[in-house]
């Protein structure tokens, strides 16, 4: 079952200058920055609340982010994030409805140990979808 929007994502070239850029526009402050060795990124969140803006930064060339960096030099939204109860519940009923979760199962963790899943975009709108499971 989703749960609600937990963050939206956006990649960026330079996590310092955008971080440097959020601050002096809009006062906005982020937590500390982490790295996902599996994933190829350097990352952090900033905290509205009510839903979070989790920036990323490609920590290698090759991961996801980096490639998707190399299509959009200048970043912008990679893909938003919903809240669910049990992502292994929800790939599966997703699965049977017809729609693609991307990776084949393989189990995939944040940076905060939660377990994700991704679904392609042609199955969301357009839109790339993570799925995040709600360890509260």
């Amino acid at each position: 079952m989703i749960t609600g929007l937990s963050h939206v994502s956006i990649v960026v070239p330079d996590l310092a200058k955008a971080l440097e850029k959020l601050r002096a526009t809009y006062g906005l402050t982020a937590g500390p920055i982490k790295v996902n060795e599996e994933q190829g990124v350097r990352m952090t969140y900033i905290d509205l609340g009510n839903a979070k803006i989790e920036l990323m930064e490609p920590s290698r060339p090759d991961s996801p982010v980096g490639k998707f960096l190399e299509r959009n030099p200048k970043g912008g939204i990679h893909h938003f994030c919903l809240g669910v109860d049990s992502v292994e519940q929800t790939t599966t009923e997703l699965t049977a409805a017809g729609a693609q979760v991307l990776g084949g199962g393989k189990v995939q963790l944040n940076v905060h140990g939660e377990r994700i899943a991704f679904v392609h975009p042609k199955d969301f709108l357009g839109a790339l979808i993570e799925l995040e499971e709600n360890n509260d």
